[in-house]
């Protein structure tokens, strides 16, 4: 089934156009929408009415008056002049999600494009023609501004492409797919680039990930407490009953059902320990509080997805177009912010546990996890590398939306800074994936030496799918490629899976 654009859209849609290629289609309704729109610009140029971005210059320049006949030629001028990115290009799959994000608004109806240029977009997606589009330059207001010209600057045949990866120039790629370059006329120069598709296309993958990244916290983390025996009351579900923030019931439940049955848990204890530290003790509550954290990003980027950002906007059906700041990216930027935050606190007690594992002060296992320690450094490195993504991640957790900087002769004297935002999120996201793949590399080598005693249900599931592409460390081996594999685990939602088979579909 192919994803449509104009009606409404959800992250997951956004994730099976931008990784797993879906096909993107236009609505019925939208291609009647679009349409009306569009005569309703048609009609304004005749009329010669003074709108801001149809017969004006844009930004500070808005008080300059352009005639109907310079009208096509303002727009290839504002796309031109707006391509000013720098920085490496984004990545393809965040090039496709900008793409649907960008076709949907136009979709909406309040844009005023021509309908073919609308079209040629979903073609150029459809067909596997992404633009190169230079991952820095937007302050987030008026919004993505730099990224969508680089955008738009594909449609128009100028500018480079991929294709299967190569670059080539736009105007033979087009032609190469028997597509010809859109020239655009009043009002879609403006449409095209305004908007805040780019952040919103990174926070879409991200949220997804980051919510898939939280389960698999719990998972890992629930290996590690195993291997360190620690003491289940602590996700009682009475204590969570009587805090009842929903993160944290969603992840003790988890928890609870991850060592469900576990041998490991139930063996007698010779040290009449009564409480945890808080890295075991106070999962759920952490664990919880990133959890809603990331839910507050999803319902942000699940509107902002869905929203018309562009400026002016076109109310065809009242007969007005209204000047405002829809571009503004400042939901997205405290949203991917927060998730940036959310994110980083679930790698940094992640990685304490981590310590924990390794540290026979504190495991009452072998020194980091070797059977002949000092010959075998054992997962000892393991323990920096993760700590070294943690330290990384408070330096990225930094917020970018508090911050910001006039543009356009002070006109845009307040912006977001959400484009920033959202690519450090996404960063940090990736970074906290790769300190849950090394707690499932560590925890799984700790539970080597609670043999024959059983796992629980969950946690025999997560430590089988570890087992399936990192084998137990019997000697010092090369660790990079190891961990590799445990951050693919986690990102790829492989361990969820086989975890999810075993105990259900977790919270």
């Amino acid at each position: 089934m192919p994803v449509e654009v104009g009606e409404h859209l959800t992250i997951a849609d956004v994730v099976r156009v931008a990784r797993e290629r879906a096909e993107v289609a236009l609505s019925p309704h939208a291609r009647e929408r679009v349409a009306q729109s569009r005569a309703m610009v048609e009609q304004l140029v005749r009329d010669g009415r003074v709108v801001y971005g149809i017969t004006t210059g844009v930004g500070e320049l808005a008080g300059v008056h352009i005639s109907p006949q310079q009208s096509a030629k303002l727009q290839v001028n504002i796309v031109r002049s707006h391509s000013a990115g720098v920085g490496d290009p984004l990545p393809e799959e965040v090039v496709r999600a900008m793409m649907l994000l960008r076709a949907h608004a136009l979709a909406l109806g309040y844009s005023g494009i021509r309908p073919q240029t609308l079209t040629l977009l979903v073609e150029m997606l459809n067909r596997g023609l992404h633009p190169i589009i230079p991952s820095q330059g937007s302050v987030g207001a008026s919004g993505d501004l730099a990224p969508l010209a680089h955008l738009a600057l594909a449609l128009i045949g100028e500018g480079d492409v991929t294709v299967t990866g190569a670059p080539m120039p736009s105007r033979d790629a087009l032609a190469g797919a028997g597509l010809s370059p859109a020239l655009l006329t009043a009002k879609e120069g403006v449409a095209l680039i305004n908007g805040t598709q780019a952040m919103t296309g990174i926070a879409a993958l991200a949220v997804f990930d980051a919510r898939r990244l939280a389960t698999g916290a719990d998972i890992s983390g629930a290996m590690s407490f195993e291997a360190l025996r620690g003491l289940p009351e602590a996700f009682d579900p009475l204590l969570q009953r009587v805090r009842p923030h929903p993160g944290q019931q969603a992840s003790a439940d988890n928890l609870r059902r991850l060592i469900a049955g576990s041998e490991i848990l139930t063996q007698p204890r010779a040290n009449g320990k009564v409480q945890d530290a808080y890295a075991l003790r106070c999962m759920p509550q952490v664990h919880g509080a990133s959890r809603d954290a990331i839910g507050y990003a999803n319902t942000v980027v699940e509107i902002e997805l869905n929203a018309a950002t562009d400026n002016p906007l076109i109310f065809s059906d009242e007969a007005r177009v209204i000047s405002g700041g829809n571009f503004h990216g400042q939901p997205v930027a405290i949203a991917m912010d927060l998730l940036a935050i959310a994110c980083a606190e679930l790698a940094s007690i992640a990685e304490r546990r981590i310590e924990r594992l390794v540290n026979p002060h504190l495991s009452g296992l072998p020194a980091f996890l070797t059977a002949d320690g000092g010959l075998h450094s054992g997962l000892m490195l393991a323990q920096y590398t993760a700590a070294a993504l943690v330290s990384e991640n408070k330096v990225l957790s930094h917020p970018a939306s508090v911050d910001s900087i006039p543009t356009s002769a002070n006109q845009e004297d307040h912006v977001s800074m959400g484009t920033i935002a959202a690519r450090k999120a996404a960063q940090v996201v990736r970074h906290a994936q790769q300190v849950i793949g090394v707690e499932l590399v560590c925890a799984a080598q700790a539970l080597e030496f609670h043999r024959p005693a059983g796992a629980g249900v969950g946690t025999r599931a997560a430590y089988e799918s570890v087992r399936r592409v990192v084998p137990p460390l019997a000697a010092d081996r090369v660790l990079a490629a190891d961990l590799a594999a445990g951050y693919e685990l986690v990102r790829s939602g492989e361990l969820l899976a086989a975890v999810e088979a075993a105990v259900g579909r977790l919270g």
